[in-house]
């Protein structure tokens, strides 16, 4: 009797980690999506909802790049976030401007532009944001759920 005990306390130990992991995700989702689409109405006066789901997907992403066990550096986590987020916005791009036609934007005159959805500039842009993400996310990770500090590593 004393076994199934343990096994219940232990499956309530789990449901009760796998929630608190589900709202933190959910947190930093819907966080790195308002920033995200806040950061647009501020630079180009509107967004699209998309930009919400977008956004806050890059955040989650690139905050789980100093996760765990993983040792990249800041560089790293900037170059391989400035690619998630190029991704994401090209995929995004496709449902709602291709598929969708609602026409959200268009860098077609851009110079190096992929099917007008993304192109090199904002690809830059997004490696400096990059950065922002990486900080935001340790520090609400850090101060709001009272996980570890991250020591970062330059390169």
């Amino acid at each position: 009797m004393e076994g199934t005990n343990l096994v219940t306390k232990q499956e309530e130990e789990n449901k009760s980690h796998i929630l608190e992991e589900g709202c933190k995700l959910l947190f930093l989702f819907l966080f790195g999506g308002m920033v995200y689409y806040f950061m647009e109405i501020l630079f180009r006066d509107y967004s699209h909802v998309s930009m919400i789901i977008c956004g806050g997907l890059s955040f989650v992403l690139i905050g789980a790049l100093n996760e765990g066990d993983r040792d990249y550096s800041v560089l790293s986590q900037m170059v391989i976030g400035a690619g998630i987020i190029t991704t994401l916005e090209f995929i995004t791009g496709v449902i709602v401007n291709l598929i969708l036609h609602l026409n959200v934007w268009d860098y077609s005159l851009e110079p190096y532009n992929l099917m007008g959805q993304v192109c090199l500039a904002y690809s830059n842009l997004w490696f400096l944001l990059s950065f922002l993400c990486i900080v935001l996310d340790d520090f609400i990770r850090s101060f709001v759920f009272g996980e570890p500090k991250v020591t970062y590593r330059w390169l």
